[in-house]
């Protein structure tokens, strides 16, 4: 399916002057095309709203309003939605993207509850294991997230093993640990049976995603959304690696006896094995 400047590029040729103006205006402004309506598009363009509507039909849409809802769509699935400007503007583009990942820190930090994080920090302390799990763009989120819990507590493996399957991770889980999930839009069909599975094991699960993952929520004990807003093509982790970051450090402090021992034995052999450049 060709998206709306795609289209647009393809008809120019073809267009009227007022409809070429319209074009024009969506080129310059794409990443913002969902919060104008089309009498909004009408005025900012200078042209009619009949003008607007003439335009998005010979694109080949019933209305504006199934544009819209189509951007809207793709964009939620994860799937990556370019902007025209972005080879231009580098210096727009980077001022942009500032202010897109501060938005997106500042949303996730405002939705999460002190009194439920901490219930699942506990369940992480208290855990007899702790099981990681992430498929496609969200495996090197649990990756990181394994590597760091690991300096705290021991008992914190990735499943499955590359190239292994799932079944002989699944068997030994109890009610006894804990699975954390990361799972990021444009995600496997198999995370809904896997969730169902560990929730009829018993197994709490934390689940990672983005906040449009609500059919999924039902199926884990605890959920904590991360942003993944971008200001074009691609979905930005970095809202989800500062989350990685805030687990990581908040299971050290509910375990920071045990925990800070555990990180100079580790730090010890380094030494012994000589693994790190130490400068």
């Amino acid at each position: 399916m060709k998206q709306i400047d795609e289209r647009l590029r393809d008809h120019y040729p073809a267009l009227t002057p007022q409809e070429q103006r319209v074009a024009d205006f969506i080129f310059a402004n794409i990443d913002d095309l969902m919060s104008y309506n089309s009498a909004e598009l009408a005025r900012l363009s200078h042209v009619s709203k009949a003008t607007v509507s003439r335009l998005f039909k010979r694109l080949g849409y019933p209305s504006y309003r199934d544009m819209r809802d189509e951007v809207r769509t793709l964009r939620q699935s994860g799937m990556p939605l370019t902007d025209s400007r972005d080879a231009v503007q580098g210096n727009t583009l980077l001022s942009r993207h500032y202010k897109q990942e501060m938005a997106n820190l500042t949303q996730w930090i405002n939705q999460i509850d002190e009194q439920y994080f901490g219930a699942v920090i506990a369940a992480l302390s208290q855990a007899r294991q702790v099981r990681l799990l992430g498929f496609r763009n969200s495996y090197p989120v649990a990756l990181h997230l394994r590597q760091q819990l690991l300096q705290v507590r021991s008992g914190v493996l990735m499943m499955p093993q590359p190239g292994q399957t799932l079944a002989e991770e699944l068997v030994d889980l109890t009610p006894q640990d804990v699975v954390i999930f990361v799972a990021f839009r444009r995600r496997p069909r198999a995370a809904r049976a896997i969730l169902t599975q560990l929730q009829t094991l018993g197994v709490p699960v934390l689940l990672i995603c983005e906040p449009q993952a609500q059919p999924l929520l039902p199926l884990a004990r605890w959920h904590l959304a991360s942003v993944l807003d971008s200001v074009s093509a691609f979905d930005s982790y970095s809202a989800a690696m500062s989350l990685a970051n805030l687990l990581s450090n908040a299971l050290l402090h509910e375990m920071l006896a045990s925990g800070r021992q555990r990180i100079h034995q580790i730090t010890d052999l380094y030494s012994d094995l000589d693994e790190l450049e130490q400068r």
